[in-house]
């Protein structure tokens, strides 16, 4: 499997609400060029949002994302990984969206 140099980091910021994580999603899609990869609702309100990009990409929208969601609500946890493992691909939801 080839790798695609323009999705190779993999970004996550995880809210407590839907607002917020659709804040940081908004924030996220202005502010780089990432993709949505997906998000996930993991119980008691806490949401997941995963971004795929550069690792500057990456970086650059959590970074942000997390200053946004947090004026609207709270952000839990946030998390770039540069170059997460191929097979991770396989078992996880995080392949960029095509």
């Amino acid at each position: 499997m080839d790798i695609d140099r323009d999705m190779t980091a993999l970004g996550m910021i995880e809210t407590m609400g839907l607002t917020a994580m659709v804040e940081a999603a908004d924030v996220m899609l202005k502010t780089a060029k990432v993709q949505i990869a997906g998000y996930r609702k993991t119980g008691d309100g806490i949401v997941t949002v995963l971004v795929r990009g550069s690792v500057a990409d990456c970086q650059a929208a959590v970074d942000a994302a997390c200053s946004a969601a947090n004026r609207v609500g709270k952000v839990m946890s946030a998390h770039v990984i540069p170059y997460p493992f191929r097979d991770l691909e396989e078992l996880l939801p995080i392949r960029p969206v095509k």
